[in-house]
């Protein structure tokens, strides 16, 4: 395996104005330039796996940030942790746990951080290889489900395939290859499985609201930025849905977390960072990341609560609370009595 890392002292350094318990890293090299954006380098061909990581050599522990979180990042920027986490990772030899973040007054998106101690080195190293890009909460599940990474590259084998040849999957007859080898395939390449996994929470909420009763029409979109599905309740006009992850921790009554807002925003405009209710008429909270089911909870944009210093847009602090339904046709009726 190739490793690419920005590496990283991380002490305990009390600093006047700062918490008596807070350790950090400094994220910098070389002096400070006028422009100090920094793309990360990452491997496109997953030959390498890029670590963005602070090392205290005197306990002997890492922690270890998300690369494409901070892709492009700035140098002379502290990633802050707590003695708490240190103390965990020393205890356990590795943990996980999330970073809200403040810039200039408004909450960036919530980060999951892990950290180990050097025994488990290269369990980092496997862990990053099969989460890049995964969402927040995600990233904390695979963190604390080892057993969901991807299993050391094997090579294809010869499996005598049960499915006659001409009953095959178009895509199967093209690849020359029967279906077990090509999940064999997506299990053992990274880059394979990150593209699909992103894929497969939207193919299950399509799945399931294509199965209620009066839903007409029911597909996937593809636009960047944009809704994730399109359905038509009872052959009424277009409504739009958003599918969105949730995060592994739940709050302190038990309610699911959603971090409702987008990864980047417009530098001349921080509220660009934060959704609208005219953006899609429903959210579906997919609740995996906490339940391991693919299952979802549906919400009504125009009932979520707003921003408070962005108006006319939606706070990115999201609760699954009792304004969000299992049975989706409640929401659908009510989108649709929204519009009239």
């Amino acid at each position: 395996m190739g490793v690419v890392a920005y590496a990283f002292l991380a002490t305990r350094t009390p600093t006047r104005n700062r918490p008596a318990d807070e350790r950090s890293f400094q994220i910098k090299y070389g002096s400070k330039l006028k422009d100090n954006s920094h793309r990360l380098w990452i491997d496109q061909h997953g030959l390498y796996i890029t670590l963005l990581i602070g090392i205290d050599p005197r306990e002997g522990f890492f922690v270890a940030a998300d690369p494409a979180a901070h892709n492009p990042t700035k140098f002379f920027i502290r990633l802050e942790f707590k003695d708490e986490h240190a103390e965990t990772i020393l205890a356990q030899g590795w943990h996980a746990w999330e970073r809200a973040k403040r810039a200039g007054g408004f909450e960036e998106p919530i980060e999951v951080l892990v950290g180990g101690t050097k025994s488990h080195f290269l369990d980092l190293i496997r862990f990053e290889r099969s989460a890049v890009g995964l969402s927040p909460g995600d990233r904390q599940l695979l963190a604390e489900k080892p057993e969901m990474m991807s299993a050391p590259a094997r090579g294809l084998v010869e499996v005598a395939s049960i499915v006659p040849k001409e009953v095959l999957h178009p895509l199967a007859k093209e690849l020359a290859l029967d279906a077990n080898q090509i999940l064999e395939l997506i299990a053992n390449a990274r880059r394979l499985k990150m593209a699909v996994r992103g894929w497969v929470a939207e193919e299950h909420l399509r799945s399931a609201l294509s199965h209620v009763p009066g839903v007409s029409r029911c597909e996937r979109l593809d636009v960047e930025g944009g809704p994730d599905i399109h359905l038509s309740y009872r052959d009424q006009p277009l409504i739009t849905i958003e599918c969105k992850n949730v995060l592994r921790r739940v709050d302190q009554k038990g309610l699911i977390r959603i971090d409702f807002q987008r990864t980047r925003a417009s530098k001349s405009n921080p509220c660009s960072r934060y959704y609208a209710p005219s953006d899609f008429d429903i959210v579906a909270g997919c609740l995996h990341a906490v339940t391991e089911k693919w299952e979802f909870r549906y919400a009504l944009t125009a009932d979520l609560p707003g921003h408070a210093k962005c108006i006319g847009k939606i706070t990115n602090n999201i609760r699954v609370d009792a304004n969000w339904g299992k049975d989706p046709t409640a929401i659908f009726e009510r989108a649709y009595g929204n519009r009239s």
